[in-house]
């Protein structure tokens, strides 16, 4: 189990930093600092921990709320729709 996480947790790295290319780093991981940081596998998850879900009720479907724009950036560079889960896609 721990190695299928940790190769999980490699690929998504790889692929944001192979999204970046030519550029190798993303500005807005830490707060008050505009410096460009490389993106590790921890400061992806540690970014994307901090979306919010809001749940569907009665004819309302399910959201991802992306408060933050270096989250709406990391799921652009991962191709992920924030405004439509995948499951919705089917």
């Amino acid at each position: 189990m721990i190695c299928l996480a940790l190769l999980i947790f490699c690929l998504i790295e790889r692929e944001v930093r192979r999204a970046l290319l030519p550029a190798t780093g993303l500005v807005g991981f830490y707060a008050f600092d505009n410096r460009t940081v490389r993106p590790t596998g921890r400061l992806i998850f540690f970014a994307l921990s901090r979306i919010r879900y809001l749940p569907a009720h009665d004819s309302s479907p399910p959201q991802i709320l992306v408060p933050e724009p270096i989250q709406l950036h990391l799921l652009e560079l991962l191709k992920i729709a924030p405004a439509q889960p995948r499951w919705m896609t089917e």
